[in-house]
């Protein structure tokens, strides 16, 4: 029996994928953990703390929204120094909360949505190469450093990005590739490209409809007796599904009359994803992915409309799956078949996504609330209280311990 979430790694050299269970894995390699899916095992995480509780706190130069990723005994996180147009690279050992190395990078000052920054993007790692991307109305920048010590070792430049609401996607590693979604306003030039890990090289590129920037993070499909998928989303082309050995088009499926913000969700072979403008979410939809291999064309299964999440990711606990919406409204859903289990409004506006420790969803308020329910058929509101600062960010588990980023800190909880 196949678990329903789970991490992907591919062998490079004859690319046999294979997968492992979620776990107390030393690792959170990008944006919401193994694939996207916001789940991560902790037993010591409580459901409530105060600040006596935290391991260690360690200050950020400037502020940011992107989330922690964590590489065995180190953590890697992104700030910016508004005021000097800086965005800041740092490495932090996970046992104390000391910064190991800190990097710079000169960004040119540009407009931007009041809620965005130059560091809303989370790094990618693996073994070898720290990943972080930014992006102005002139570049398009991914940078690989040496995840050890901080030295640059290769930088690409994809061209200029259009987008009224500035920038905001996350890179993911998907074999030895990084996969770069560029969703752009209508006057710019879109594309979905893959760099070489090792050397930056454009492995392949696929030219894209321009029609409302997207600020979505792929994820990757793996389909019983298929290839493996990486899934895009987007206005303009709904839901894409391509290789991510020659970026050639599985499928696609119109799915959204507006810009995808939030990342979409794969669980039980089933891609949750939704849309939305403003504040606030449109729909979502549940999508039975296309397999080519065996003849299976995608399907929408069924959209919800009320109350639905337009940044907020949505994270599971099979055939549980919670939908956050930005506006603080809570839906559990029945996966399978959409049908509602309960709907609560716990507060409080969000841009930060859930997270599943266990038998509990945490999330964080703008205001820097955090907000933990029980990962049940029932209602069950567990605790509210406050980080101390304001926060939009998304928190990280590895090696059985939390990290929690506000503003301007970065928090460690639990763990042995």
């Amino acid at each position: 029996m196949k678990l329903p979430c789970l991490p992907i790694t591919v062998a490079l050299s004859v690319l046999v994928w294979t997968l492992s269970a979620v776990a107390a894995e030393p690792q959170w390699t990008r944006f919401r953990g193994p694939n996207g899916c916001g789940v991560g095992e902790a037993p010591s995480i409580p459901a409530a703390w105060t600040d006596a509780d935290y391991r260690w706190k360690a200050k950020l130069p400037g502020i940011g929204f992107s989330s922690p990723t964590v590489w065995d005994d180190r953590l890697y996180i992104t700030s910016t120094l508004v005021d000097r147009s800086l965005l800041v690279v740092l490495c932090l050992k996970t046992a104390d909360g000391s910064v190991l190395w800190k990097r710079s990078f000169g960004v040119k000052p540009h407009p931007k949505f009041k809620a965005n920054i130059d560091a809303s993007t989370t790094p990618a790692v693996d073994k070898d190469r720290l990943y972080v991307v930014w992006a102005t109305p002139d570049e398009h920048v991914v940078v690989a450093m040496d995840q050890r010590r901080g030295d640059e070792l290769w930088r690409r430049d994809l061209g200029p990005f259009v987008a009224e609401d500035g920038f905001a996607n996350s890179p993911v590693l998907v074999g030895d590739v990084v996969v770069v979604a560029n969703d752009q306003d209508p006057e710019g030039v879109s594309s979905l490209v893959a760099l070489d890990q090792k050397t930056g090289q454009v492995r392949w590129k696929i030219d894209r409809q321009s029609k409302k920037a997207s600020f979505s993070t792929p994820c990757l499909f793996e389909p019983t007796g298929g290839r493996v998928q990486v899934i895009v989303t987007s206005c303009a082309h709904g839901m894409t599904s391509v290789d991510p050995t020659n970026g050639a088009k599985n499928w696609e499926l119109a799915a959204f009359d507006v810009r995808t913000t939030g990342s979409p969700l794969i669980v039980a072979d089933t891609i949750f994803a939704t849309n939305g403008a403003g504040t606030a979410g449109k729909y979502l939809v549940a999508v039975r992915p296309g397999v080519p291999e065996r003849g299976v064309r995608p399907e929408i299964l069924y959209r919800i409309k009320e109350s639905m999440p337009y940044v907020p990711t949505p994270v599971a606990k099979w055939p549980l799956v919670f939908l956050w919406s930005d506006r603080g409204v809570v839906t559990c859903i029945d996966g399978p078949s959409g049908r509602v289990h309960w709907r609560e409004r716990v507060g409080g506006d969000y841009l930060a996504s859930p997270i599943r420790v266990g038998d509990r969803v945490y999330c964080t308020a703008k205001s820097g609330e955090m907000i933990v329910l029980a990962a049940a058929e029932r209602y069950q509101l567990l605790a509210r209280f406050n980080l101390g600062e304001a926060s939009n960010s998304t928190p990280a588990v590895a090696d059985g311990r939390m990290y929690l980023r506000t503003l301007s800190q970065v928090m460690c909880l639990g763990g042995r």
